[in-house]
């Protein structure tokens, strides 16, 4: 009897520290608040919560939604012409005459002037702040596939490029997503094998810079065989990145590969 009214002392102990430690929190988070009032991450202007954008701002986005290419995103709403959709099918003519590595693709925000300042801020001048609002851009556009992913990985940066940034930008964003809806992450999982040069100029460009780029190796295999993956990227291009790390996936014996990307890139496109 003595050790049970011990042990609930020591858990209303307990309880009453983590109270004030909330509490602390709290008042310490409001009173930073004040001395430095949370910012818009895109102008700079006030916001009520840190990490976020301002009303005008977030006007000014363009988010992705149905309908939609059911395996590479792409919306149907975009001005395509004639030549891109077939009626009555739900795939784009690209992912109509060709077999994608990739089971799906998801992106957030349409690419252009104005997400592209902030995706340059985040990828290049060391505004990791980003992350967070990026990282919640992807719960929203990625919960169709999260009850059927094993595990989250990003695409991998070369050994050089990591030195050189510093970070890894699709790390940073893979890491928060996985804690944030409790699923495995993985950043070593998959390698870039070889240091491929920025990705310019049309897809055949693009997919010879990244043939053969992206590995699985070792012990990794095993993790991978029959597991569902969901690869986490910053923009979708033409599809070359996500194609080729779909493909060394597959080759290590992935199931499915799922892609989720912050922006998509929305142009007229020849039909692959």
């Amino acid at each position: 009897m003595a050790f049970l009214e011990a042990d609930a002392k020591r858990q209303l102990l307990k309880g009453s520290i983590n109270n004030l430690v909330d509490r602390a929190q709290t008042v310490g988070r409001k009173l930073l608040d004040v001395i430095l009032p949370p910012k818009c991450l895109n102008c700079a202007g006030r916001v009520d919560l840190a990490h976020n954008i301002c009303p005008q701002c977030w006007k000014e986005l363009h988010f992705l939604s149905d309908p939609m290419c059911r395996c590479c995103g792409y919306p149907f709403g975009a001005d395509l012409g004639v030549n891109y959709i077939t009626i009555g099918d739900s795939l784009c003519g690209s992912c109509q005459n060709m077999d994608r590595a990739f089971d799906r693709a998801l992106s957030a925000l349409r690419y252009d002037d104005d997400s592209r300042r902030m995706i340059i801020g985040f990828k290049h001048h060391d505004r990791l702040e980003y992350a967070t609002y990026f990282a919640k851009l992807l719960k929203q556009a990625g919960s169709r596939v999260f009850a059927d992913t094993d595990m989250i990985i990003p695409v991998p940066l070369h050994k050089r490029r990591l030195i050189k940034r510093r970070y890894n930008q699709s790390a940073l964003l893979s890491r928060i997503l996985a804690e944030d809806i409790g699923v495995a992450h993985e950043p070593e999982l998959l390698i870039r094998t070889k240091n491929t040069p920025p990705q310019e100029g049309n897809l055949n460009k693009r997919s010879k810079n990244v043939h053969g780029a992206f590995k699985v190796i070792g012990t990794n295999r095993e993790k991978v065989k029959n597991r569902t993956i969901l690869l986490i990227d910053d923009v979708y291009t033409t599809g070359a990145t996500a194609e080729n790390c779909a493909k060394a996936l597959k080759k290590a014996g992935a199931a499915k590969v799922y892609v989720l990307t912050i922006l998509r890139v929305i142009k007229p496109r020849t039909p692959i």
